[in-house]
């Protein structure tokens, strides 16, 4: 028997919260809190900025890094089934999105 594994591409802002090392510890989506609750995972990749021709003042900083954290979420301190949020944060802005939920 396989289980069976849903994706839905969302791309939608998200508030998050960060413990003071900088690792998520909640990511507030559509009106709920959803607690971390397994070791995030955190990557890096390049924007395409050949594609995109943004131009940025010199001395801005680092313009290209995309960073991304994979989370396993449950509602609150509840003990709901947990699901996998993507987050991603584009350069140059502050803003979190959630572009992705997988439901295990």
């Amino acid at each position: 028997m396989t289980a069976t594994v849903s994706e839905t591409t969302i791309d939608a802002p998200v508030d998050v919260r960060f413990t003071a090392a900088g690792t998520p510890l909640a990511v507030r989506y559509d009106g709920r809190v959803w607690a971390v609750a397994a070791e995030p995972l955190r990557w890096f990749t390049r924007d395409s900025w050949w594609e995109t021709q943004r131009t940025v003042p010199v001395g801005v900083g680092n313009v290209v890094d995309v960073e991304h954290w994979r989370l396993q979420v449950r509602l609150g301190a509840s003990t709901s089934a947990l699901r996998t949020f993507k987050l991603r944060r584009d350069p140059l802005t502050e803003q979190w999105l959630l572009e992705s939920i997988t439901d295990n």
